[in-house]
């Protein structure tokens, strides 16, 4: 990194970005103000009644200057870079009330419930489990780049090694844009996987939760279609071939042959948000989570991001870190989606190296660009962000694309892979962008074999 990217580092801001509870702070920005809302001033025209024309009004619009307006997304100006904002609450997106869980607490499902015993016997036997990831996917306006991505992801299942096939598909939400209907789910979802031949789980994401005016209730789709409490073909499936998943809950675990993997609902607000119920559960499923595994953690927002259109979130962030405190456990990933892009942070947390990652380039069809400094010239990796204590370690932001995850009882390897752009040839091989192993044994990186910007 150079001393230039250095010196754009953003200072350290006030940290508070909402209480525990999931009350959100009214302030943003890197700097400690919200980006790109400072206190301009419009200038004055001449009215009916001013100066100008000789009315009895004259400097009443230097005495009463116009109040501060929004005109765009604010992160495209302000000139520096940072890795996460305390969001300003937005009055369009509200917290919406979950839906009653479908199975029991704490929120259990097994894959030895859902795969074939034979596939999970292998699985155990090679001491090896694989499976893709990737978030906002829905392609509601341009299919392209979803089909695109679902191709690829398909053609990895034709590998001869069948320990080298991945063993589902983790959806890091975005399942369906903009307001999570049933009647979007075909096209969206099932349409798009029906060649994919494995399960499908999923955490829902914002868009799932947001609602439409005398709509159904928040996540009424999300529960039907992956909360149902046995597998069947539903009713916004279409003429799919694919069951719903019986997930017990919208934020839930998933025991897996050397993983666990908590997934959270971070709600409908920029920038998440969490209720004191789902907070305690969290908690609890860190601390009580198996040692002899691999712990990973799935959220819809990031806690660090430095795209020029949401950034990550600082709320996120103080959830997290207060959760790995109380409960005595650090996840070794966190995955995330949100942003349209891939990017790889490095944190740390009591000498442990812990990536957190952003796979939300998954096919909807607006990608995410980077930030920029002050000279306008692009972000370059790895770019440290020492106010927070995390490097931005590799990014692809140009095309969409998925990561396919390798656990065993000794590493954690990622791979992330871009796909052709819908004017290049589908059929043209996935290009691998970034890698990442992580020892199990020491939580410490293993120098990755690729990465590219």
């Amino acid at each position: 990194m150079s001393e230039d990217n250095q010196d754009q580092v953003p200072p350290p801001d006030d940290a508070s970005g909402g209480d525990a509870s999931g009350t959100q702070d009214q302030n943003s920005g890197a700097s400690g103000e919200q980006p790109g809302t400072g206190e301009s001033q419009a200038q004055s025209q001449p009215t009916q009644g001013s100066a100008a024309d000789g009315g009895q009004d004259a400097g009443a619009a230097a005495s009463n200057p116009a109040q501060p307006r929004r005109f765009g997304n604010p992160l495209a100006a302000v000139g520096h870079f940072f890795a996460n904002i305390a969001h300003p609450i937005h009055p369009n997106t509200p917290f919406q009330p979950l839906p009653a869980p479908t199975g029991s607490a704490p929120y259990h499902l097994s894959l030895e419930a859902v795969l074939p015993a034979e596939q999970v016997a292998t699985i155990r036997a090679a001491e090896r489990l694989m499976f893709h990831t990737a978030g906002d996917t829905g392609g509601i306006k341009s299919p392209q780049p979803q089909k695109i991505v679902a191709d690829h992801m398909t053609s990895d299942y034709q590998v001869t090694d069948a320990t080298a096939r991945p063993a589902f598909f983790y959806h890091l939400g975005d399942v369906v844009y903009f307001t999570g209907e049933g009647i979007e789910y075909f096209n969206q979802f099932y349409d798009p996987y029906d060649h994919y031949p494995s399960c499908i789980f999923a955490i829902p994401g914002n868009h799932d939760g947001d609602i439409m005016p005398d709509s159904d209730p928040s996540l009424a789709a999300f529960v039907r279609n992956f909360c149902t409490t046995t597998p069947a073909i539903t009713k916004d499936a279409g003429e799919a071939h694919r069951d719903s998943m019986t997930q017990p809950n919208v934020y839930w675990t998933l025991e897996a042959p050397f993983a666990t993997i908590i997934g959270l609902y971070s709600n409908v607000p920029e920038g998440g948000k969490f209720d004191d119920t789902q907070i305690a559960w969290f908690e609890s499923e860190l601390a009580n989570a198996p040692t002899d595994k691999a712990l990973l953690l799935a959220v819809h927002h990031p806690a660090y991001s430095a795209d020029q259109y949401h950034a990550g979130s600082k709320y996120i962030q103080q959830v997290l870190e207060q959760a790995f405190t109380k409960s005595g456990r650090v996840p070794d990933a966190v995955f995330s989606g949100h942003v349209h892009n891939y990017q790889r942070f490095t944190a740390s947390f009591n000498g442990r190296d812990v990536p957190f990652l952003v796979v939300g380039a998954g096919g909807y069809w607006n990608l995410h660009s980077m930030q920029k400094g002050q000279d306008g010239n692009a972000l370059l990796a790895p770019l440290a962000f020492p106010e927070l204590g995390v490097t931005l370690e590799s990014f692809c932001a140009d095309h969409h694309g998925y990561m396919q995850v390798e656990v065993t009882p000794q590493t954690l390897k990622g791979e992330y892979y871009s796909v052709p752009r819908p004017q290049e040839s589908w059929s043209a091989p996935a290009k691998l962008i970034d890698s990442f192993t992580l020892d199990l044994q020491t939580h410490h990186l293993v120098i990755p074999t690729v990465q590219n910007t």
